[in-house]
């Protein structure tokens, strides 16, 4: 699943969990399958920062992304 992904599941479960008729099971169900989605999330995100923090720029002012072995 992509980082947009999991953002877009992340605002239905947040809708569904501001709804008015969820037992609880459910409830806890979307936490947990939300908390999954957070953290997959923020590991695309530190993925994606330490990529963009390996950037290196050439002479010719382009910039060159080494292999990342995360």
């Amino acid at each position: 699943m992509t980082f947009e992904e999991s953002l877009a599941r992340l605002e239905e479960i947040v809708a569904e969990l501001d709804g008015d008729e969820l037992d609880l099971d459910r409830a806890l169900a979307l936490f947990e399958e939300g908390v999954e989605r957070l953290r997959a999330a923020s590991d695309e995100l530190a993925r994606a920062d330490a990529q963009v923090k390996l950037l290196v720029e050439r002479t010719d002012g382009t910039f060159d992304l080494p292999e990342f072995r995360g």
